[in-house]
């Protein structure tokens, strides 16, 4: 049997343990369509050159010109802020690009970015990305994509407050357990198997961790940590994606707001409107939102579950940020958002890309690693990926992507 992508991936990362200065810890792999090796480097082979350097001697010396893979740890920039990687694409087509980690120094997207610019490009899972950033912890910790310095994501993490959470229920499960098994479905399986419980009992364990911590974290949201307040445009960012989405104004149409939060960007957008169904596993923020605008309907439910409302009900569903939650099934949401809304009905979601960078007053593009306190700026680009093909996979037709400074709109119509 041929090596998987996991080995080739970890291939990669061993290639990068191997460099022998300080510094940037860097492998790439190139493989044959048949799972082989067919050459590979790794940051210093070359005494004080980057890995590039040294994989096209070796393609030009093999005569390669094509290839099935190409594993690299890290998106290199070069001195001059080129990718390394696109170099390697001008001398060899590659059917298949996977990536760890964008480079440290990258802090916004650039022009010539294989990763933004070639189409799909695939990603090292999360635990093999925390060991590239372990590998190479000092020039990651003094960069920008270190979240450090900002208190709310170091203090209010979604892991770390269900995990204590399913401890006070007497589920002693660590963050790391959490962290690793972040589906609902996953995490609920573990603590059945783990406690010998049923199925049943383990889910609403979990569900009930779940809407406490995200209670915890926004049914009182400040504000005043969110990236979008470096934004004061968001508000007509959102319109602008609405207005070339559906041509009927927001006051005409029956609108499904689901994931509320504290209520902040509902109060804003639709306090005029007068249709509206709020929906959230978190109380608080519906609470807030119903002292707002005491003409909607509040209903606490999940996104993934909302059996509550009838099918072909709304002309219009709105979720920002909900869809790039921890935990979140976005394939299930997909489907019950589909089921709720009527044919030729609009679908809106948005997926987080940016957090306030506080001590220096900007917004780091990305979204954080799991586990980590680092920010991926090719993460958001790719949960809207992965979210825009669960809405076509659950019946959606016509999804369109809109980035904005801090968040990826995505819009689709229902079929």
């Amino acid at each position: 049997m041929n090596p998987d992508s996991t080995y080739w991936m970890k291939y990669a990362i061993g290639l990068a343990q191997q460099t022998p200065q300080p510094g940037r810890r860097v492998g790439a792999a190139l493989v044959s369509e048949h799972g082989r090796l067919i050459c590979s480097a790794f940051e210093g082979e070359v005494h004080g050159a980057s890995w590039i350097r040294f994989l096209r001697r070796r393609v030009h010396e093999l005569g390669v010109s094509s290839a099935h893979r190409v594993y690299l740890t890290i998106n290199t920039l070069s001195a001059d802020r080129s990718f390394e990687l696109a170099e390697l694409l001008e001398d060899v087509r590659i059917d298949k690009v996977y990536i760890g980690l964008p480079d440290p120094a990258l802090t916004s997207y650039l022009g010539g970015d294989p990763v933004t610019e070639r189409g799909r490009v695939l990603r090292f899972p999360d635990d093999l990305q925390r060991e590239i950033l372990e590998q190479n912890r000092d020039l990651y910790a003094a960069s920008e994509q270190s979240i450090e310095c900002n208190p709310h994501y170091s203090t209010h993490r979604i892991s770390e407050a269900v995990a204590t959470r399913l401890r006070a229920m007497g589920f002693e499960l660590t963050r790391g357990d959490v962290n690793a098994n972040r589906g609902r479905v996953a995490l609920a399986s573990l603590i059945r198997q783990r406690y010998g419980v049923e199925y049943e009992e383990a889910d609403r364990a979990v569900g009930d961790a779940l809407a406490a911590a995200f209670d915890a974290k926004y049914g009182t949201y400040d504000y005043a940590y969110d990236a979008r307040a470096a934004n004061v445009g968001w508000a007509d960012d959102f319109m602008s994606v609405y207005r070339r989405s559906s041509t009927r104004t927001l006051t005409a149409v029956n609108i499904l707001n689901v994931g509320v939060g504290a209520g902040h960007e509902a109060a804003v957008l639709f306090s005029d409107c007068p249709r509206i169904t709020f929906a959230d596993i978190a109380e608080s923020g519906l609470a807030n939102i119903s002292g707002r605008i005491p003409s909607a309907r509040a209903v606490v439910s999940s996104a993934e579950d909302l059996s509550v409302l009838p099918d072909d009900s709304f002309d219009l569903y709105v979720s920002l940020r909900t869809y790039n939650s921890s935990f979140f099934d976005t394939s299930a949401a997909a489907s019950e958002a589909h089921r709720v809304l009527k044919p030729g009905a609009v679908i809106i979601v948005s997926a987080a890309n940016g957090f306030l960078y506080t001590q220096r007053g900007c917004v780091v593009p990305g979204l954080i690693i799991p586990g980590t306190e680092f920010v991926d700026l090719y993460r958001g680009m790719e949960t809207a990926n992965l979210i825009g093909a669960g809405l076509e996979s659950a019946g959606f037709k016509d999804p369109r992507m809109f980035p904005t400074s801090t968040e990826i709109y995505l819009s689709a119509v229902a079929v």
